[in-house]
């Protein structure tokens, strides 16, 4: 009788744990994403650094003198294209690609010397920035010293000869199957990270190089010191054991159907949606941040400004892709409402540094996101809540909430001014403008065209 007690009792313990976990389906994965992300990252806002065009000088030493500027700006780590020397055969104009590297191990004598970067890294370090360079390992310039050294190294075609990236540089890429390129891409990575005190990198094209060599170079970094590693590619999967965070290429195309009439508020809903869950790719990666943009190095050379792709919602999607989960990321110039494009093979410059409306408008997002903690990036941010709406293809308006501090977002992602009607959106009152400071008592029931609110309370 004892023992049958104590059996009845055991099942109804298992029963009660059952019933208050949450149940596991077929469908729903493992969490996999054992990347730990430094407390630091999570309000962070990235810079894209062209060294090359930032001044008329183009060095590392002129580039220091924006620091100040910057850092009143309000951005977080800066990151830095490449800063390589660049292979000179069959390089593209003038100056050639920044990610046509012909020696890992050296810096551009164009931008300055070793010590000119050391010391323009330890400058940042002493005004709070964190610096990462951004690094291409999947391929080199055609006259890189490896090719002469290390022949084996690289991928070879069907004919014998070395395999070329079949983008607009001249690269040849690298065969990550043979463990001595593996070794020697670590220890040169190790020797960057420990010889000018980086904080991280930011690869670029990271799907083209074996998901499993990043898991391992992860650890080999880690055992130096923390970094934080930045994918320049939309593969999910980098994100598990190697990266932080990569790009939101998802939104980014998405914002630009939406300017030319292909996509609307319906479809910035469903990719809330996926990016919430972050169910992408068969996997199940709760904190993993994607870095939202509006440009970037390579596509304000090829593809134009943010203006050119984004017209008139321009700031409506700035907006966005501060206060969707992620992390943001500025380009060279864009503080300033760049409307340039700068050559990527020659040199340029931005035509003007003076601050402008542009300029206080970012500097109020990068204060919105360093201190609302519903824009934490990862699981330590708030949730979106959507609010119901009609017109809902034009309209989107969501709130995040954190520590007891609500953001509200409202945009208007039409052309004319829309008065709409809302089942739990409309009761909510007692808000401050962000932008403009001043209270608002009930929610405005119209949006003017390309109209955004970004309202907080507590």
């Amino acid at each position: 009788m004892k023992n049958k007690l104590l059996l009845l009792t055991a099942v109804a313990i298992l029963s009660a744990y059952a019933c208050n976990r949450k149940p596991k389906t077929t469908d729903e994965p493992e969490e996999k994403c054992t990347v730990q992300h430094q407390d630091w990252t999570r309000s962070a806002v990235i810079y894209e650094v062209n060294i090359r065009q930032y001044t008329k000088e183009g060095t590392f030493a002129a580039f220091e003198t924006h620091l100040p500027r910057l850092k009143d700006l309000g951005v977080d780590i800066l990151s830095l294209m490449p800063v390589n020397p660049i292979a000179e055969k069959d390089k593209n104009g003038m100056l050639g690609s920044y990610y046509a590297v012909g020696n890992y191990n050296e810096v551009n004598p164009a931008f300055g010397s070793k010590d000119d970067f050391k010391k323009l890294v330890g400058k940042a370090h002493e005004m709070g920035f964190k610096v990462m360079l951004q690094w291409n390992a999947s391929s080199t310039g055609k006259g890189h010293v490896w090719m002469t050294e290390h022949p084996d190294w690289y991928q070879k075609g069907s004919s014998g000869n070395v395999q070329e990236s079949k983008d607009r540089d001249s690269l040849s890429k690298l065969d990550y199957s043979n463990q001595e390129l593996q070794a020697a891409m670590t220890e040169v990575m190790k020797y960057w990270l420990t010889e000018f005190n980086l904080d991280g990198f930011f690869c670029n094209e990271a799907h083209e190089v074996p998901v499993s060599y990043w898991n391992v170079l992860r650890k080999e970094l880690e055992s130096v010191k923390p970094v934080f590693m930045a994918a320049g590619s939309g593969d999910n999967t980098l994100l598990s054991n190697a990266f932080d965070a990569n790009y939101s290429i998802d939104l980014s195309q998405l914002l630009e159907n939406m300017n030319k009439g292909k996509s609307n508020a319906e479809d910035i809903t469903a990719y809330i949606h996926r990016l919430d869950t972050m169910i992408i790719d068969t996997m199940l990666c709760l904190d993993a941040y994607k870095i939202n943009y509006l440009t970037n190095g390579v596509q304000n050379a090829f593809s134009g400004t943010e203006y050119d792709r984004y017209g008139k919602m321009t700031e409506l999607f700035a907006v966005l892709t501060y206060t969707l989960n992620g992390m943001p990321m500025l380009y060279t110039g864009q503080e300033v409402g760049m409307k340039k494009k700068l050559s990527f093979y020659d040199k340029d410059m931005v035509p003007s540094w003076k601050e402008n409306a542009t300029t206080k408008f970012y500097k109020k997002l990068n204060e919105l996101k360093r201190t609302h903690p519903s824009l934490r990036a990862g699981q330590m941010g708030g949730t979106i809540r959507k609010y119901s709406a009609t017109d809902g293809d034009k309209l989107l308006i969501f709130s995040r909430e954190r520590a007891g501090k609500e953001l509200m977002v409202m945009l208007n992602f039409s052309n004319k001014s829309i008065t709409y009607s809302s089942n739990d959106a409309l009761s909510r009152n007692n808000y401050t403008d962000f932008f403009s400071g001043k209270k608002i008592g009930m929610l405005p029931k119209t949006l003017k065209p390309y109209e955004y609110r970004v309202l907080t309370r507590e």
